[in-house]
């Protein structure tokens, strides 16, 4: 049941630990797949990006079909238990394949199609798990405590995806057969977490609304609510930015840095402080508002990346690092603060449409984030494609041309930070509609 109580932690533990699953699901693809498949596999890298970008597009398709059922689901039941226990049996088994690609299959038609069924099978976990929080709590500070246990444990999930996963790579010998230990070690942790949330939220009574919307009714009320589409596009754009950087983070580490163990520690800074950051700008948020802070965080994140550019030029590791994890700072606001708003703007809606109708609007909040960040190694690929990255496969490496390795310095920093910047006019729109709907 929703309740305007004060949770304990076992349930804010237990909902969160959802986040490690999908913390590495959101990462691994990202940060590993278009290496695995270009210097692993030598795909081409217009290829590989395809590849990335395909499966999303079909997941951007998917996630408001499934948000709607998960609310028809709600309101007949009172409960999103079961598209959550069909994610759970699923993205691990597919996730594991992605990573396992046969020695007579081609590399990209494997990987492609593995990853397709990943992301159908993570879209049925994620979008009705991200519309409980709105169902668990009546209270919004309730719902931002809610939204930093679930952010710190999505730090876990991403440390375990940019951290143990290049490690398992290295020590269980690398090349295809380390890639592979990997996907299989990676989703059994994954397995745990997805069905631990599962279980533990099965107490939360979801009521969206007094009778079951079709697809077209559920988006017909939902596209009136301007305050969550201007949230969601400011989201959408930074999703994209740290997408494009996690994406470069192993050409960084390879080719700039010369060592691709490099890549696990760029990861580490970027992610860990995200653990101590997260409680700190909980409590800045609501001394200086949600919205201020979201500003000064994305504002921060831009300027670090652009920093990076003559760090990363002249070697500099310790600059590097350090850069990275004052990004990391940024990063914790970047992903509690617009998570924290969203059940806002749903309850908001409620009063103007008489559903909360959780699901709808988190199968589009979903499909947007997926729509980033799978977009995100594309548009990587396409900058190493249009600056002259020469593919192959490990075991015969290329040097890359000058040209070649100003892309991908200029993709990991400048374009992230460009993506940063366009972002600022959405929040701020998002902020003059909230301060308008406090005054009606």
């Amino acid at each position: 049941m929703t309740t305007a109580g004060r949770l304990g932690r076992g349930r804010l533990l237990g909902y969160g630990a959802g986040s490690v699953g999908t913390g590495v699901f959101s990462a691994v693809p990202g940060l590993l797949l278009l290496y695995y498949l270009t210097d692993m596999l030598g795909v081409p890298t217009a290829v590989a990006g395809a590849v990335l970008v395909t499966p999303k597009i079909w997941d951007v398709l998917l996630n408001p079909l499934v948000g709607a059922a998960s609310d028809r689901e709600a309101v007949r039941t009172g409960r999103r238990t079961r598209l959550l226990l069909a994610g759970s049996a699923a993205l691990p088994v597919t996730f594991a394949l992605m990573f396992a690609v046969p020695g007579d299959v081609p590399g990209w038609l494997w990987a492609g199609g593995a990853f397709l069924l990943a992301a159908s099978a993570f879209a049925c976990f994620q979008v009705p798990y991200v519309a409980l929080p709105a169902e668990m709590s009546a209270s919004p500070a309730e719902r931002t405590r809610i939204m930093s246990w679930r952010v710190v444990c999505l730090t876990v999930g991403i440390l375990v995806a940019g951290g143990l996963a290049p490690a398992v790579v290295d020590l269980a010998g690398g090349g295809r057969g380390g890639y592979a230990v990997m996907g299989v070690t990676v989703a059994a942790v994954m397995a745990v977490a997805l069905v631990t949330a599962t279980l533990s939220t099965r107490w939360v009574d979801s009521r969206p609304g007094p009778r079951p919307l079709g697809v077209v009714a559920a988006f017909r009320l939902a596209r009136g609510n301007a305050a969550f589409f201007a949230l969601l596009a400011a989201f959408v754009t930074q999703a994209l930015g740290v997408a494009v950087m996690l994406a470069g983070a192993p050409y960084v580490a390879s080719y700039r840095l010369g060592d691709y163990g490099l890549t696990t520690v760029l990861f580490v800074c970027l992610v860990a402080p995200s653990t101590a950051a997260v409680p700190v700008w909980a409590r800045l948020s609501r001394r200086h508002g949600p919205v201020r802070c979201y500003l000064v965080a994305t504002v921060g994140f831009g300027l670090v990346t652009l920093a990076l550019v003559p760090a990363v030029q002249a070697r500099s590791l310790t600059a590097t690092l350090a850069l990275v994890a004052v990004a990391g700072v940024c990063y914790a606001a970047l992903q509690l603060l617009p998570l924290a708003m969203l059940p806002d703007t749903v309850h908001a809606d409620s009063a103007r449409t008489g559903h909360a109708q959780a699901g709808a609007f988190t199968g589009l909040w979903t499909a947007g984030e997926t729509a980033g960040l799978a977009l995100g190694p594309g548009l990587f690929a396409l900058v190493l494609t249009l600056s002259g990255f020469a593919s192959a496969p490990a075991e015969t490496p290329v040097a890359q041309e000058p040209a070649a390795l100003t892309g991908l310095l200029l993709g990991f920093t400048a374009l992230p930070a460009v993506l940063m910047l366009l972002s600022l006019p959405f929040i701020a729109r998002y902020g003059r509609l909230a301060r308008i709907k406090e005054t009606l």
